[in-house]
């Protein structure tokens, strides 16, 4: 059987509302003043970016950085949560041909709370975090990982992003990609724009 890896927020979830909430939050116990809603979800996924230089002023995320966003986060990551519509339909039509796993740069338990809270986290085998890895996305660390799991040749996986980070990952692991354009970046070229075409480049990919 083939496997999927999606990317959660931007592609699966829509989490900007306690996304951008929360390093807000973070910015002003540090003394920083609060960033624009766009300006965050499009550094967010930049790969050119170090975040925590951006975002809080330091070479690497502090323990102090960390201890602010999770303790936050593990509060607030509800709040304005949504899947992406069509989503959901989409993840059932594929969950009885193909296994489904989720890669992504945000915590494991943060992440199945998440997907498990819009009561989809069972249609995914694998929910694997950067707290599971050494290198998050761009590094393919992460695809290679579910790709050992679940015994699964890179060129029977295929890897849905919003991100060029994900996109990256994918290329580095031998894997096919597909970026979307409804996430939390604004592609301008080789992103698709509805679930409908992402169904149908999951399905010519494999069939």
């Amino acid at each position: 059987m083939a496997l999927i890896m999606f990317d959660m927020d931007g592609t699966l979830i829509n989490s900007s509302t306690p996304l951008v909430n929360t390093i807000n939050y973070v910015r002003e116990n540090l003394g920083f003043d609060t960033l624009e809603r766009e300006l965050i979800l499009e550094s967010v996924n930049d790969p050119k970016i170090n975040a925590a230089q951006f975002f809080y002023g330091t070479a690497d995320f502090t323990l102090e950085q960390q201890k602010l966003f999770e303790e936050y986060y593990d509060a607030n990551c509800l709040n304005g949560l949504e899947l992406y519509s069509g989503i959901k339909k989409l993840i059932d039509d594929l969950s009885s041909d193909f296994t489904l796993t989720v890669a992504t740069n945000a915590n494991s338990f943060f992440a199945k709370k998440m997907l498990d809270h819009l009561e989809v986290g069972h249609y995914f085998n694998t929910i694997l975090g950067y707290d599971s890895v050494i290198n998050p996305k761009p590094h393919p660390e992460m695809v290679n990982k579910i790709l050992d799991k679940h015994n699964i040749k890179n060129t029977r996986a295929q890897l849905i992003g919003d991100s060029h980070k994900d996109i990256m990952a994918a290329t580095k692991a031998g894997v096919d990609s597909v970026l979307v354009n409804w996430g939390f970046s604004n592609h301008k070229e080789d992103a698709i724009e509805t679930i409908e075409e992402l169904e149908q480049r999951i399905f010519q990919k494999f069939n």
